[in-house]
Parts: C-alpha cells; structure tokens; sequence
C-alpha cells in the first residue's frame, strides 16, 4: 500500500465517522427536542440528516472497500444497489437543503403569514416532490444499466462503460438533465433565497443602526469608548449575516460540487 492509498483510505474513514457521528446527534436533538418537531424546518432537516446518514452507512464502506481491495466490492446486484443508493440519497440531500432555504425565505421575508404559506403538509408534500425526483433519475440509472463499479473512481457509482458508447448521447442527456434539475437548480434556490434573506436582514439592520445612532446623539455624556464599540457592534452584525448565508452555500458548493464535475 502506497501513502496515497493510505491517505486516501483513512479520509475515508475518517469523514464516514464524521458525517455518522454529527448526523446521529442532529437525529437524536429532533427526537430528544418537542419544539424542533413542532416547527416546520425540522421535517427538512430529517429528511436530510436520514439521507446523509443513510448515505454513509451504505455508500461509504463500498467505497473504502473499491479503493482498497482495487476491485469491485461483493457482486453486480450489490454494487448497483450501491449505485441506485448514491443516485437517489445525493440528489434528495441537494433538494433538502434547498427545501431548507426556501423555508427560511417565506419565514423572513413573509414573518406575518409564514404559518399559513409553510404548514406541515406543504412540508410533506415537499418532502414527497424530493423523493419521486431523486428515485426517478435513481430509477432510469438502474433501467438503463448505468450503475455498477467503476474502476476511474473505485467505487459503485453512475457510470458509462467503454463498451456502451452507443449509448452516449443517451448518457450525457441523462447526466445534464441530472445535476441541471438537482445541483444547478438547488443551488439556483439557496442563492434566490438566502441573497432575499440578507436583504431583509440588511433592511433590519440600518433601521437599528439609525435608532442606534440617534440613540447615541442624544446620550451626550457617554465615553467615545461605548460610542465606538456600539458603531464596531453594528458592523459585525451585518457582517455575520453575509458570512452565515456564505458559508452555507459554500458549504453546498464544497460537498456537491466535486460529484457533479466527476460524474
């Protein structure tokens, strides 16, 4: 064994056990939490933790095992249930969490009427949307025989053989239609939601800063010290609201995106 097979074995591991242990704990506060099941988000946040744990505990052995053994892990129907698993659990996560930013747009920007835009059943029925897509790309991959083990990546995936290049042009219509209606167009909703989120949020933000400001006018005897750190406490608030929504469609970017670009 090479160190970069070392390497490349212990990531494995080491985000197998990562990804299982934080998305048990987000399991175990929604069973544990009355107020996270009572709210509509935790029904998103469910279906995305099931996923990714499910993604895990399926996916992420075989692969450990294709990269270590260098050959394809137990037999054919094994490796294209993996594959099927991987098609559907990836693309339901991508939709959970645009369901997730949505949710959180209607709660921002429509505070007075969220209760009646985003009730439990328009959750369920969200939630329904995501699996009949995900199973209908997880159900044309297995159809058409593109699921199974690929040497290129070591592991039971989407793929298309070298010998099937007839079908191709079938293939590649599949793979647009695929990551355009799943990555492209998750990622389409968390930058239409959450970039609506921060304007809000901003429009939030002056309005305290001119109350601030006024506030501090009128105080004339206050040390220049408080006066400054009231202005310092203003711009790390609009701060870390743009960081927040940052970081999580970056975090959407750094996970999906590798899987988009090598499928």
């Amino acid at each position: 064994m090479t160190i970069p097979e070392f390497l490349l074995e212990l990531s494995i591991v080491v985000i197998a056990v990562v990804s299982l242990l934080t998305n048990l704990s987000v399991l175990l506060c929604f069973t544990q939490s009355s107020d996270l099941r009572s709210h509509v988000p935790g029904i998103f946040i469910l279906n995305l933790s099931l996923s990714n744990i499910l993604l895990t505990i399926i996916n992420m052995p075989a692969t450990f095992l294709g990269v270590a053994e260098n050959a394809k892990p137990f037999g054919d129907l094994f490796c294209q249930a993996v594959s099927f698993a991987e098609t559907f659990l990836t693309t339901n996560a991508m939709l959970s969490m645009a369901a997730l930013s949505m949710d959180r747009w209607v709660a921002v920007v429509f505070p007075l009427s969220y209760s009646s835009k985003m009730r439990y059943r328009d959750a369920f029925l969200i939630v329904a949307y995501s699996w009949l897509h995900s199973l209908t790309f997880s159900l044309t991959q297995l159809l058409m025989d593109w699921g199974g083990y690929s040497h290129t990546y070591a592991s039971c995936t989407v793929h298309l053989d070298g010998e099937e290049r007839s079908q191709l042009a079938a293939y590649a219509t599949f793979t647009a239609l695929f990551h355009c209606s799943s990555f492209a167009l998750s990622l389409l909703v968390l930058c239409f939601a959450y970039l609506k989120v921060l304007r809000v949020a901003r429009s939030h933000c002056k309005r305290i800063d001119v109350i601030t400001l006024q506030t501090l006018l009128l105080l004339v005897d206050i040390h220049p010290s408080v006066k400054e750190r009231c202005l310092a406490e203003q711009k790390k608030r609009r701060q870390r609201a743009t960081k927040k929504i940052c970081i999580f469609i970056g975090s959407f970017i750094f996970c999906f995106s590798p899987y988009v670009i090598t499928r």
